[in-house]
């Protein structure tokens, strides 16, 4: 179904029976139990669509514009949140880790040649630092840590242990790195002189009025409501999938995320977001451009590539929007704006399941006209 809040920007008028169409096929067998969908069109209407079920126990509906793990779309708050930082003076994305974190990134064992003093801030923001791909504490996957604490440093120590993407004197290459954008959270915590999750909520949550986007605190292993729950498909003691009922994942601690990707908004905040990173109100349009300036991103999804924090989409239509994505245990979801601002946020409650639909789904949601 398409809603409408009660404010004046939101509109049924706006209704895509295309995208409604395209929503109800994603959820038909079950294996991808809800979705949800806030579309702001160029004019700032916004139209919110729902599919599926919130809760394949109790059948209940998806809540309209609900609350999702956000995910991996964190690094684009880390970025500008670093962004900001070098515009006050702060840092320089030039710099190294090792002036904000002296002696902290030295890698051990497999991991030896990572060294805080040949990493720069912008390498960790556009994923050619060499750090690893890994994360730490994962090999069996979400449910025998779900409900675990992580300090940041911890989850770091463990990932230095692990071979950097290049070899010293090779040409460094693009390789996602969660554990960087870990790092980042540090830098920035450093740099600011204020715990993280508190610089990201007064430069940017409070700053351009989210009321629906939040960083969870220590322990918070919950979503504020409404929300949808989160599934995974079954799973072996080692991780792998197997036959059976879907697992619910709702609940579990972020911290293994951090900056990389522990935030939780709803869909049309997102949108939010972006419209106020691109209308100038997070970065100056100097910067801005910066953070949209890419670098190849090979095994990405074809057409798209990596600036700083930020995912540079070639559309169906031929049109160009930048984004970010995220897939959370429970959660995948896709966001992006186009350079005439037309914002999408979709999410969907398994991340492990219709990857490729979703994003064509996503494509043609941003390339349409209502």
């Amino acid at each position: 179904m398409a809603s409408a809040g009660a404010s004046g920007d939101r509109s049924r008028s706006g209704h895509d029976k295309a995208l409604q169409a395209g929503m109800e096929a994603l959820v038909a067998d079950g294996s991808l139990p809800g979705m949800l969908m806030s579309v702001r069109d160029r004019n700032g209407r916004v139209t919110d669509y729902t599919a599926g079920v919130g809760d394949i126990r109790t059948k209940s509906k998806v809540p309209t514009d609900g609350y999702v793990r956000i995910a991996s779309n964190t690094k684009m708050f880390t970025a500008v949140a670093i962004l900001q930082l070098a515009d006050e003076g702060k840092l320089a994305l030039d710099d190294t880790v090792e002036r904000f974190l002296p002696g902290v990134v030295r890698g051990a064992g497999d991991g030896a040649a990572v060294d805080g003093r040949t990493i720069t801030i912008r390498q960790l923001l556009n994923h050619t630092s060499g750090m690893t791909p890994v994360i730490p504490f994962m090999s069996k996957g979400i449910l025998p840590i779900k409900d675990r604490y992580f300090e940041t440093r911890e989850i770091l120590d463990v990932a230095l242990t692990h071979a950097p993407t290049f070899a010293p004197g090779q040409d460094r290459v693009w390789t996602y790195s969660n554990a960087g954008y870990m790092l980042l959270g540090l830098v920035a915590q450093k740099a600011a002189g204020r715990p993280f999750a508190e610089v990201v909520t007064d430069k940017i949550i409070n700053r351009i009025g989210l009321k629906e986007t939040y960083y969870p605190g220590p322990g918070d292993r919950d979503i504020r409501a409404p929300h949808p729950r989160g599934y995974l498909l079954p799973k072996d003691d080692e991780g792998e999938p197997i036959a059976g009922d879907l697992i619910d994942i709702t609940r579990w601690d972020p911290s293994i995320a951090a900056a990389a990707g522990q935030m939780i908004a709803t869909p049309s905040d997102v949108n939010k977001f972006l419209v106020a990173l691109q209308d100038g109100r997070l970065l100056k349009p100097g910067r801005l451009a910066e953070m949209r300036q890419t670098v190849d991103a090979p095994g990405f999804f074809s057409g798209w590539r990596y600036g700083l924090g930020v995912v540079e989409m070639k559309l169906s239509c031929g049109i160009t929007a930048y984004g970010h994505g995220g897939d959370a245990d429970g959660f995948q979801t896709r966001a992006a704006i186009t350079s005439d601002g037309r914002a999408v946020t979709v999410a969907g409650t398994n991340d492990e399941v219709h990857q490729y639909e979703v994003i064509a789904l996503f494509d043609k949601a941003l390339c349409a006209t209502k």
